[in-house]
């Protein structure tokens, strides 16, 4: 009898990723369902194979203020409204049934929200199947020739698969058949249910044409529901009393006094998840993976919300398993090698659909439900946006897979190695806009995230046609049989029948006269025939036995000699798989200090890392500190030379200044002395005419400036000596202001008495020390006395006329119109102009003649000054 032997599942033996794995995107696809009614406003539109455009329906404009856009989205493939399920079969579901008959996982799952068609596109109606029905037709289609015998597969409890032996095999089927108590696996002999009987057309099935046909292979189904976030076997035979059971709003059937147990996930040694204790029923037809099916969906859990009325209360997983092994070398039997079994899995996941308690208006169990199932689909999406954020950005963040059984039970798929497709399915009616938004914004997200792409797999090294050729064997032993005239399929019994019949036959022997001397001759002939024939037989047998034994014999010593051979072989087989235990027991211990030698270095590569980093920022703001002294020091000697450049400017200038004023006020100084000599001089002139008769005196002569500095020191206090006088005939200088109106003699306080010769006189004159509005009505004219010192130091009078005329508030205004300039003057001085470029700085020279006239008003309301017209 041969040992059995355990399959393992197609998966990487290490959590360890390789950096250059190849990886494709997870393949998001799109299926509109028709609305409910014409008249119902829609907000989706397709614009092509693989882009709709979203709008938002007119109520929700008018609420957020159009703030809503037309947006549009892209998938690998849109599916319309009159898209069949065939189609859809064909494009989706069909590639990952080829994969899983050449040893790759696959995983498919619907998305969307509640009433969007997600259980319609998994499961189908009469006439309609869905992926999952399709997907078990396609998969008996092409490998029903090829399937093993019940039970020669037998799962563990550690999600592998074991090979046992055909006595084994038969046993467990002689002890499923005999007991008649448990219940057994529905039959494909039997009636179909009715609601699956015309699910899939004979012009729709499908079949895969690259089978390897010298594999043996066996599908198991198993299909589990979670409800809260617990795991429950929907096909797992629990006792249940249909007459006492209640029912909880939405067919959820409690069972008496025994609720249903929750299972838990485990990992496997190859890293893979799986439901501990689920059961796993092996299947051999579609119809009786389709009642397989059945018993589980007729106990998942459904309810009749606002929104749907058989609305999805927990996300339903319909596993499919495929083992497969090779055929040994003969093509006889099933290659018992452990490690030649392969065991692919395909899940169909259907979740239960997002929805907002407000629109369904749940409560109790219903609101329970619904928080749970909006609380597992938002860890699927945390745990995508992780994985993208992973995989486009190099981060090494946590997936938070076990916040959710969801999807801690795949996380395979997407650590490992597979491929992953989603269908989101979408109602176009516009009461189901906003979350159809959040939909399309997590698909669109979805497709960013990549998976490993699985590899192919070699089941053996064996030649191929193994089964075709065992068959021809067979078939050409069967017609040489035929043609022998000798059985081509027959037991012993048989046999000895025919041996008998070849044999002469017996005459009749009925003896009806006592002298009949023929009837007994013919019968001893007949028998001595017979006898020699026997004898005949007899001989050829012994020689063809004797032939045997001798075969035996040799076949026996040759055996023996194997067996010599092979206890050798095996003894030195023993001893290197002792050194080679050695060689393994050396390698974990130089592996496991490679690795802590790893983890040293990576420590110390870090602490480097950490002290490199440091010191370069150190380094940098030392650096940085360097470049601020060296400004600020570059700065500080920039402003001390500009501040000396400024104080130098100061000092220059205040010089110059005190300088000038210095000069100014000697100059001043020499005036009034100068002014006051001259006085003096006159006076000692008219009191010499009137002493008597002189020479009239030769006017002195006004000293210059450079003279004034240089005999400052030198002049003395008292006046010289004039010269003699001229007689003066003092006359009276007629003002251009004479006339015949009548004047407002302005002359302010401040001015000086210079007791000049010619005097202006003005007639008919209102002398006032301040002109007042009084003065100004009675008169036609205005003049101002203005002194000023004029550049060469004696003082100059300005007389400055206007005309008096009334303005239209009341009051009085001036109109100045003419300037007139007395000055006192030696004529016989030299002049004390100011040349360009003397030590004094230039002079001030101001053109009287060429001054604008300015007008001045002085009314009741104010002064105003501005230009003459």
């Amino acid at each position: 009898m041969l040992k059995p032997g355990k399959g393992k599942t197609p998966r990487r033996p290490g959590p360890k990723k390789a950096s250059n794995i190849e990886r494709d995107p997870v393949g998001v696809y799109c299926r509109i369902r028709p609305l409910g009614s014409e008249d119902e406003e829609c907000c989706v539109e397709m614009i092509s194979s693989t882009t709709i455009q979203l709008h938002a329906p007119d109520g929700l404009k008018a609420n957020r203020n159009g703030e809503y856009k037309e947006t549009q989205y892209s998938f690998k493939k849109v599916f319309g409204i009159n898209t069949t399920q065939l189609e859809l079969f064909e494009d989706i579901a069909k590639p990952l049934v080829e994969d899983l008959i050449h040893c790759k996982n696959g995983l498919l799952f619907t998305y969307g929200v509640t009433g969007s068609g997600k259980t319609f596109t998994m499961t189908g109606s009469p006439g309609e199947g869905g992926l999952l029905p399709r997907s078990l037709d396609m998969i008996f289609n092409s490998i029903g020739p090829f399937q093993a015998k019940r039970f020669v597969f037998k799962p563990d409890d550690k999600n592998a698969m074991e090979i046992q032996s055909q006595v084994d095999a038969l046993l467990d089927r002689q002890k499923r058949d005999s007991q008649q108590t448990v219940p057994k696996t529905p039959s494909s002999r039997q009636k179909p249910d009715p609601e699956f009987a015309d699910m899939i057309s004979s012009e729709e099935a499908c079949k895969s044409e690259n089978v390897d046909e010298d594999c043996c292979y066996s599908v198991f189904v198993s299909y589990i529901e979670i409800y809260n976030n617990y795991i429950y076997d929907l096909l797992e035979d629990a006792p249940y009393d249909p007459i006492r059971s209640k029912w909880l709003g939405g067919s959820t059937p409690v069972r008496n006094n025994e609720p249903p147990q929750s299972k838990i996930l485990r990992e496997d040694q190859n890293h893979n998840m799986y439901v501990a204790g689920c059961t796993e029923v092996e299947v051999k037809s579609t119809e009786e993976a389709f009642e397989v099916f059945w018993k589980g969906q007729k106990k998942r859990r459904i309810a009749n919300t606002q929104l749907n009325r058989e609305s999805s209360r927990s996300h339903s997983v319909f596993t499919i398993k495929l083992a497969q092994a090779p055929l040994d070398a003969d093509g006889d039997h099933i290659l018992q090698d452990k490690n030649q079994v392969n065991v692919s899995q395909l899940c169909l996941v259907d979740l239960a659909g997002s929805e907002r308690t407000n629109r369904t208006r749940a409560e109790g169990s219903r609101l329970r439900e619904a928080g749970n199932i909006n609380q597992s689909l938002m860890t699927l999406r945390t745990c995508m946006e992780v994985l993208r954020e992973n995989q486009m950005c190099g981060t090494n963040k946590m997936v938070p897979y076990r916040d959710s059984k969801v999807t801690h039970l795949f996380k395979n798929y997407f650590d490992g190695e597979g491929k992953v497709r989603m269908i989101v399915c979408v109602n176009p009616k516009a009461d189901d806009y906003e979350e159809t938004v959040l939909v399309m914004r997590f698909a669109e997200m979805t497709q960013e995230v990549e998976v490993a792409r699985p590899v192919d797999r070699p089941i053996c090294g064996l030649a191929p046609g193994r089964r075709h050729r065992n068959q021809a064997f067979r078939d050409e032993l069967s017609r040489r049989l035929e043609e022998r005239g000798g059985p081509s399929n027959a037991d012993d019994a048989v046999l000895m029948t025919q041996l008998i019949e070849s044999l002469p036959a017996l005459p009749t022997c009925e003896l009806v006269d006592p002298n009949d001397d023929q009837t007994l001759p013919r019968l001893i002939e007949v028998l001595e025939r017979r006898h020699r024939v026997r004898q005949m037989m007899t001989e050829q047998f012994n020689k063809t036995a004797n032939t045997v034994k001798s075969m035996l014999q040799q076949f026996d010593s040759q055996l023996c000699s194997r067996d010599a051979f092979l206890h050798d072989q095996q003894s030195k087989l023993s001893e290197k798989d002792k050194v080679i235990l050695n060689q393994k027991t050396e390698i974990e211990r130089l592996e496991k200090k490679s690795k802590t030698l790893e983890y040293k270095i990576d420590i110390l590569q870090k602490t480097t890392d950490m002290y490199e980093q440091d010191k370069r920022s150190l380094q940098q703001e030392l650096e940085t500190r360097e470049q601020r002294l060296q400004k600020e020091l570059s700065e500080r000697k920039r402003l001390e030379q500009r501040m000396q450049g400024v104080m130098t400017d100061t000092k220059l200038k205040w010089e110059k200044e005190c300088e000038r004023r210095v000069n100014a006020k000697q100059l001043e100084m020499q005036n009034k002395l100068w002014v006051k000599d001259e006085k003096l001089k006159q006076l000692k002139a008219i009191v010499t005419e009137s002493s008597g008769p002189a020479e009239r005196p030769e006017k002195p002569e006004r000293p210059s400036r450079e003279r004034d500095r240089n005999i400052a020191q030198k002049r003395s206090a008292s006046p010289s000596p004039l010269p003699k006088a001229l007689p003066a005939h003092p006359k009276h200088r007629r003002s251009h202001s004479a006339g015949g109106e009548k004047w407002v003699d302005h002359k302010p306080p401040s001015n000086l008495e210079l007791d000049t010769v010619m005097q202006p006189i003005i007639p008919n004159a209102i002398k006032v020390s301040t002109p007042s509005e009084k003065a100004l009505s009675k008169c036609h004219k205005y003049v101002l006395r203005h002194q000023e010192l004029a550049s060469d130091g004696e003082i100059e009078t300005k007389l400055i006329k206007g005309n008096v005329f009334k303005t239209r508030s009341g009051g009085q205004a001036v109109q100045f119109t003419d300037i007139e300039t007395l000055k006192q003057e030696c004529p016989t001085a030299p002049s004390r102009k100011r040349r360009s470029g003397s030590a004094e700085g230039p002079a001030e020279v101001e053109d009287i003649e060429n001054r604008a006239p300015v007008a001045s008003t002085n009314s009741a309301h104010g002064y105003q000054k501005r230009r003459r017209p």
